[in-house]
């Protein structure tokens, strides 16, 4: 009941204070100062302040908040050891397994077409053909960035 007729009053105050602001020529901000005043008193017409109310002052649902948190706790606590010790449970079994290649190898190998392997690569520098100063910048520029 007091919970309701708090809101109520701010409600009321701030309609209130909506009206002067309009009074004084700012409709936009009276406008947004009257939606934040019917706030309070939508909650109370919609049940919410009451069963927010019957919440706060009741045992029962604070001890499920502290079971909650608990639970959280327990939660972090574990994930934080899960870090420490080294990942999950599969990986630690991936390496007392004696797995130590990549899942696949060659992935970050460039592509070199159907069929090329380290064999496949020219032993020289590319060659050019008549106009070798077509994409030399371009070639600088990739170089620079390290690509």
């Amino acid at each position: 009941m007091i919970a309701e007729t708090v809101c109520s009053a701010a409600s009321a105050a701030g309609l209130g204070i909506a009206v002067v602001a309009a009074y004084r020529k700012r409709f936009l901000s009276a406008a947004r100062i009257a939606a934040y005043a019917l706030v309070p008193i939508g909650l109370v017409m919609t049940g919410v302040v009451g069963w927010l109310s019957d919440t706060a002052f009741s045992p029962t649902a604070w001890a499920g908040f502290g079971l909650l948190g608990v639970a959280w706790l327990l939660f972090a606590g574990t994930r934080a050891v899960e870090r420490r010790r080294g990942g999950t449970r599969a990986e630690r079994r991936a390496a007392r397994g004696g797995r130590t290649e990549a899942v696949a190898p060659t992935a970050s190998a460039p592509s070199l077409g159907a069929g090329a392997g380290p064999a496949a690569r020219p032993a020289g520098p590319p060659r050019s053909s008549g106009s070798a100063d077509d994409f030399s910048d371009i070639e600088a520029i990739l170089k620079k960035h390290g690509i």
